[in-house]
């Protein structure tokens, strides 16, 4: 839909966060991410940018990143400009800076100075390593930390060249955005009770690694109990299928060129397709037994290839006139980021907007990420022009300078509730409906800040459980910190026990399909008619209603229709004619949207816990929101949001070579003697830097096709070349070593998937890893909290096992041995 917007000026009154200040220091994206969230909650976020402008002016997004914000402009190196920083913070509320911890120290805007200025401040440092640990000083360059982690190395099938891929889609940016927004959320929700601010610290290592869903667990039983299972890979790195994942979650070209992604992982759905595909013959057939589990290679590659002919023997019109009318078959068209705005999902949500900015004309943006009772936050607002709020920000904060004198520390406000170490979120409950990771690991993240989850399961467990062929593997991690009480909710009983809880709960999240929850007594009108102070979240796929709302989704077909995909592979379709071609493309477009360590699964998890802390601390502050609604499709949005925004004349996102190495000379993937290195390298200042540091290997500064920004630009084939060759002399560690004591941006790359990196010692000492109990695996390595606060606590439990709680879940609530037992006896828990 087209709107007006609003002006910058105009009191957003009704937002949940009015009236609270935010100062964004943020030079990189996932600081600018989560004040576009602040910002479209209400709050009022004053963008602090140099004279030359923020550099985050040149991504394609910024209409929506900036959108909502003011503008004031300062060289912090300046002292005056930074008496009018220190002016501005004495009565914000937020501080968000993306700066490594040494440059906001030499700025005097460390965690122990901003306390000092101003006791009720909240701020929260993004970082690419953290303040901490070994790696605190290194550059924070996206790809450093999923090249070092093994993030590409899990994605080297988006490549048809041996060695690791880069990765274009922001992941680990969106993680650090997110996990830094539960901190701040959090610690205003804290605040609130306390009167005192703290220091949050998110970072890209914790805020990549919560995306993944079961890997680590599977590596872990790999590692302790290498005879209990052999993990596979959709496909061998001869491009031939190894499991059977890729029948129900078939990619195929179609008969007009485009590719679709199917989502038949549940057996009836499997089923459907095989029906539709007229293939239905194979199950009685000797020679396919088991199908689509097939142990011989032969066997498998036979299958793709048949299912793959009969696939693409249809048009998409074709194809989607099967989906309009068998509702157990559905499909995704593979989207750019662009073309995914114009979802009929996402359209029918209201959850794309245009309006007229005067120097853009009409910009397609997003709409908020959370919605409420069906409609955005707020209507979107244009993005400040550079500096245009400058004068009168600038008299304010000469007035907030006239208070308390430059070094003077205000008095402290005495505590009235949580006292200093307490975790921030105790005393709430959340009470979760749904299954898999998307919506339940919101509750997970959540858990690590002190929340008590409730998880009803059915009496079977949740099918994530057994998604790992190993006991209990597959939902180990979205488990963490959770009570579960296993129960029937089709029974009347199952129902009551359940709205029993909702009366004690702060919080409901649930994921169901559209109107699945109405038919099952757990809807936004039901439960708050039972508890009218609850904050009622839902979380599916697509919608509560809507031409895709009563679809399954799951993490690849929301991959592809978000723009996930074709962002990590933006060509993989480009030639395709043969076979081998369509078999070559599809390896790509898998690798790219159903990877197990970052997909669409943990971008929407991440997105609903922002809504949740939203909603309670709205509540808290005496604005409730009532029924919110985050959707898997809509949080892929706004993950891409760099360069999903469109409107004419915008310059193109940054595009990697076919061959996935970079985005250019200066970042990118080099082979060394021994493996991979990447560097990061890439703006105007580094480069004498760089020369300086190869100078004992290669002339760089003295050759005349590299003198000037405009050159290196022109000859940057050239460039990737000269340095491809230095870099081959040396060993990978030895080049990381050497350029990291210059500054520069290196690390080697690993050739093993993050969830091994991340379980050995080096970065468990470092603290991005903590231990925890679990009924199955004992004492074991889990991620660490992805939020880390000053005063207050967080914690790391390990999962549970099914209804492992039900018991005395239904003590508290009132039930006694007696009617336990019956319940028990009759089938409706366990």
């Amino acid at each position: 839909m087209t709107v007006e917007p609003s002006r910058n000026d105009t009191p957003a009154d009704a937002g949940p966060l009015d009236r609270l200040t935010v100062i964004d220091l943020s030079t990189t994206l996932p600081g600018a991410q989560a004040t576009m969230f602040l910002a479209d909650a209400g709050a009022e976020v004053i963008f602090v940018e140099p004279p030359s402008g923020s550099r985050l002016r040149a991504l394609p997004g910024w209409p929506a990143l900036g959108r909502g914000k003011q503008s004031i402009t300062l060289d912090l190196h300046e002292t005056a400009d930074a008496e009018t920083l220190r002016g501005l913070l004495r009565t914000a509320d937020v501080l968000v800076t993306t700066m490594r911890p040494a440059s906001a120290a030499r700025l005097g805007l460390g965690p122990a100075a901003l306390a000092g200025l101003n006791p009720r401040l909240v701020s929260a440092a993004i970082t690419g390593w953290g303040s901490t640990g070994p790696f605190k000083d290194m550059k924070g360059y996206e790809a450093l930390v999923m090249a070092k982690l093994g993030i590409m190395y899990g994605k080297r099938q988006t490549t048809t060249r041996p060695g690791p891929s880069f990765v274009p889609t922001p992941f680990a940016s969106w993680g650090a955005s997110q996990t830094a927004l539960h901190g701040i959320l959090a610690a205003l929700l804290e605040r609130e009770d306390s009167g005192i601010g703290q220091h949050v610290e998110a970072d890209l290592v914790r805020g990549i690694a919560t995306m993944d869903t079961w890997q680590w667990f599977s590596e872990l039983v790999v590692n302790r109990w290498p005879d209990a299972f052999v993990p596979v890979s959709a496909f061998d790195d001869e491009g031939n299928p190894n499991g059977h994942l890729i029948y129900p979650l078939l990619i195929t070209p179609t008969k007009d060129g485009h590719f679709i992604q199917f989502a038949q992982t549940e057996p009836r759905l499997f089923l459907a397709l095989m029906k539709e595909l007229d293939l239905t013959w194979m199950f009685t057939d000797p020679k396919w037994a088991g199908v689509p589990r097939l142990d011989d290679v032969a066997l498998r590659t036979e299958l793709w290839e048949i299912m793959l002919e009969r696939a693409s023997a249809r048009t998409l019109a074709e194809w989607q006139q099967v989906f309009d009318t068998n509702p157990d078959l559905s499909a995704e068209v593979f989207r750019t980021p662009a073309d995914a705005l114009r979802h009929p999902q996402l359209v029918h949500d209201g959850r794309v907007v245009t309006i007229t900015d005067p120097d853009l004309g009409e910009v397609t943006q997003p709409s908020t990420l959370v919605h409420v009772h069906g409609a955005a936050l707020a209507p979107p607002r244009l993005a400040p022009r550079p500096g245009a709020d400058s004068a009168a920000l600038r008299q304010r904060a000469g007035t907030a300078v006239a208070g308390p004198s430059a070094g003077q520390t205000p008095s402290a406000p005495t505590p009235s509730g949580s006292a200093p170490g307490e975790l921030p979120l105790a005393g709430i409950t959340i009470l979760e409906l749904g299954s898999m990771f998307a919506g339940p690991y919101a509750a997970t993240l959540l858990a690590d800040l002190g929340a008590r989850v409730v998880k009803v399961e059915p009496l079977t467990g949740d099918t994530i459980r057994g998604l790992v062929p190993f006991p209990e593997a597959g939902g180990a991690k979205v488990m963490q910190g959770k009570e579960s009480i296993a129960l029937d909710m089709h029974t009347p009983e199952g129902l009551a026990i359940v709205h029993r809880f909702a009366k004690r709960a702060d919080v409901v999240l649930q994921t169901y399909r559209a109107g699945a929850a109405e038919r099952a007594g757990v809807d936004a009108a039901t439960l708050t008619a039972l508890n009218p102070d609850l904050v009622y979240l839902c979380a599916p796929g697509y919608g509560v209603d809507g031409p895709y709302g009563a679809k399954p989704a799951y993490a690849p077909s929301i991959g592809a229709a978000t723009g996930l995909g074709l962002t990590d592979v933006p060509d993989a379709t480009a030639r395709v004619g043969t076979l081998d071609e369509v078999k070559a493309a599809v390896i790509r477009l898998y690798a790219a949207a159903a990877n197990l360590s970052v997909q669409a699964d943990g971008v929407a998890a991440l997105g609903a816990a922002s809504a949740m802390l939203l909603g309670l601390l709205a509540r808290r502050r005496g604005r409730p929101l009532g029924s919110l609604t985050t959707t898997m499709i809509a949080t892929g949005s706004h993950a891409l949001v760099d360069r999903n925004v469109d409107y004419p004349g915008r310059v193109e996102a940054l595009c990697p070579d076919h061959e996935m190495y970079g985005y250019s000379a200066r970042y990118r993937l080099y082979r060394a003697e021994d493996g991979w290195i990447f560097l990061a390298a890439p703006l105007e200042h580094e480069w004498p830097v760089l020369t300086a540091a190869l100078q004992p290997y290669v002339r760089l500064a003295e050759d005349p096709r590299f003198t000037t920004e405009y050159a290196r630009t022109a000859n940057d084939a050239a460039l990737a070349e000269v340095l491809a060759g230095v870099f081959a002399s040396r060993a990978k560690d030895l080049w990381k070593k050497e350029l990291g004591r210059a500054d520069i941006g290196c690390v080697a790359v690993a050739e093993q998937v993050a969830e091994k990196t991340l379980q050995q010692d080096e970065y468990f000492e470092a603290g991005y890893t903590v231990t925890a109990t679990h009924p199955t695996f004992d004492v074991h390595r889990r991620l660490a909290p992805a939020t880390t606060f000053s005063r207050s606590r967080t914690k790391a439990d390990g999962g549970c096992l099914i209804g492992e709680h039900t018991d005395a879940l239904l003590a508290e609530i009132g039930y006694d041995a007696a009617a336990i037992a019956d319940l028990r006896a009759r089938g409706i828990v366990a």
